[in-house]
């Protein structure tokens, strides 16, 4: 079984990590009363990685470490600056499936090998305050590194590392850092000690193919497209682990960022040849439906527990808390499984490679290196008149299924017209940024309206179960009037809103 921590440290370096040398004083760290040695301890570590070293291209370390109290496997995960989600694992001699598996989005299929060896004694310091709680942990580490992927290369340094307390206030290294750079250290320029072995023995991580370290600035209506799909690829292959993990709004995220790739694809074919990207389309939709199943789920249950910790306790019938949740539960756990099968299966690889071809040998065509106002302009114009028909044809619809039906499509559709828009905004500027924001209040609103019609039907169904368990279905029933208000609410103020966003569409 993996745990996962939070770790935020800083790493220094300078001559005052020479040879010999110690700990800089900290006592006058301000908040820290006492600076308490816990003694050496040796640490042997091998760090895997494919051959081409596509973790480390990404700041990604996998390790399998002997001794320390945390001996086993880690892998370290970027977050932000100085931050980094550290998942471990037991000791074993391969590496966990559980890890392997939150890295398969980066490495595909090619074999985790060892590359790097790095044999540390570690000398550790708590910084502790007055009541003996720990601040951070400092430590002077004496790092000797020899590659193990058939290059040839040793090197060895000293770095002193301050990670901070788990629950700890960051500034509080801001202090730290304070006192060691009066002692004449730096932070040191590698993100880890894998990157620094990695630079010392001649063989930096490579840089993947598709993914340039500074793309040139677009210029044509083409490279501006490009520059759309290629982050929200990026975005893909990035949110894969958080959806593994289950994190909080990994799912929608990656929902999202399937949807404005395939949407492009199908706003942009004068810019790119639909010969070539409707399949790839086609495989969009089928991983934005995977997607779907539990973020619709996630969706209908928040919603519904939001509206009974509003409703006043004389209107609350039955269990009906605990059918509620246990419903989502259920739900949940066979989407998850589904879903991480998915994830797992070879039509979701042979996705990430379709998406690695389209940006890095794109099917342009000729409209593809034309100055981008009048080629972007036009798809969002055009897309705009699709959405315009849509919304006239919901508005003149009675109140029912074939308006809720046609809502639903006016949604889709003003998603679609959004990101046509964004997409445009950095060529057309403000024009186009002002439209994307109107369509995003409309597809709010539309969006609402289907997160009802979906809350109504959950309701029906949980209804069904209590009654066939003895139980109550007097709420639900309250639930479901409260959702068709909504519904009308929604409705109601559809006109308003669309006149709004006729008047910013000015592309």
């Amino acid at each position: 079984m993996a745990d996962t921590k939070r770790e935020i440290e800083r790493k220094y370096e300078g001559p005052a990590t020479g040879s010999g040398a110690g700990l800089p004083g900290l006592t006058a760290v301000p908040g820290v009363a006492s600076v308490v040695g816990k003694g050496v301890t040796e640490l042997d570590a091998t760090y895997f990685d494919t051959a081409d070293q596509r973790l480390a291209a990404h700041s990604i370390t996998l390790r399998r470490r002997i001794g320390g109290e945390d001996e086993g496997w880690h892998l370290k995960l970027p977050v932000a600056d100085d931050v980094r989600d550290e998942i471990h694992a037991p000791l074993a001699d391969t590496v966990p499936h559980h890890l392997s598996s939150l890295v398969r989005s980066r490495i595909r299929d090619a074999e985790l090998v060892p590359v790097v060896r790095l044999r540390s004694s570690r000398d550790v310091h708590h910084l502790l305050d007055a009541s003996g709680a720990l601040l951070a942990e400092v430590s002077v580490d004496r790092v000797r590194a020899e590659r193990l992927d058939g290059g040839e290369g040793a090197t060895q340094w000293t770095e002193i590392e301050a990670e901070l307390a788990d629950g700890g206030d960051p500034a509080f290294l801001d202090r730290v850092e304070k006192k060691l750079l009066k002692a004449g250290l730096h932070r040191s320029t590698s993100t880890s000690k894998l990157a620094r072995a990695l630079e010392e023995t001649g063989a930096a991580a490579k840089r993947l193919t598709g993914a340039p370290a500074a793309p040139e600035p677009p210029t044509t209506a083409g490279d501006h497209v490009l520059a759309y799909l290629r982050a929200q690829r990026d975005a893909l292959v990035e949110l894969d682990p958080a959806v593994r993990r289950d994190l909080p709004d990994a799912v929608h995220q990656m929902r999202v960022a399937t949807r404005r790739i395939r949407n492009t694809l199908r706003s942009y074919t004068a810019v790119l040849d639909r010969t070539v990207t409707d399949p790839v389309r086609v495989e969009l939709k089928w991983l934005a439906g995977e997607l779907g199943v539990d973020r619709d789920q996630e969706v209908i249950t928040e919603r519904l527990s939001a509206e009974l910790d509003e409703l006043p306790r004389a209107l609350l019938s039955g269990p009906v808390h605990n059918r509620v949740r246990s419903w989502s539960q259920r739900r949940h756990a066979g989407s998850r499984k589904a879903l991480i099968a998915v994830l797992d299966g070879r039509r979701y690889l042979y996705l990430l490679a379709a998406l690695d071809a389209l940006v890095s040998d794109p099917p342009l065509r000729k409209a593809a290196g034309r100055k981008p106002r009048k080629v972007l302009g036009k798809a969002v114009r055009k897309d705009f008149e699709k959405l315009s028909r849509l919304v006239t044809k919901a508005l003149e619809l009675p109140p029912g299924k074939e308006r809720d039906l046609a809502m639903h499509e006016a949604r889709k559709k003003a998603k679609r017209t959004r990101y046509a828009a964004e997409v445009a905004a950095p060529a057309l500027g403000r024009a186009a940024k002002s439209q994307a924001k109107s369509m995003k209040d409309v597809q709010k609103l539309l969006g609402d309206h289907q997160d009802s019609v979906m809350s109504r039907d959950a309701l029906r169904d949980l209804a069904e179960k209590a009654q066939e368990a003895g139980e109550s279905s007097f709420t639900y029933g309250v639930l479901y009037g409260r959702e068709e208000q909504r519904a009308a609410a929604d409705e109601s103020a559809l006109p308003k809103a669309w006149k709004k966003a006729r008047r910013k569409a000015r592309v």
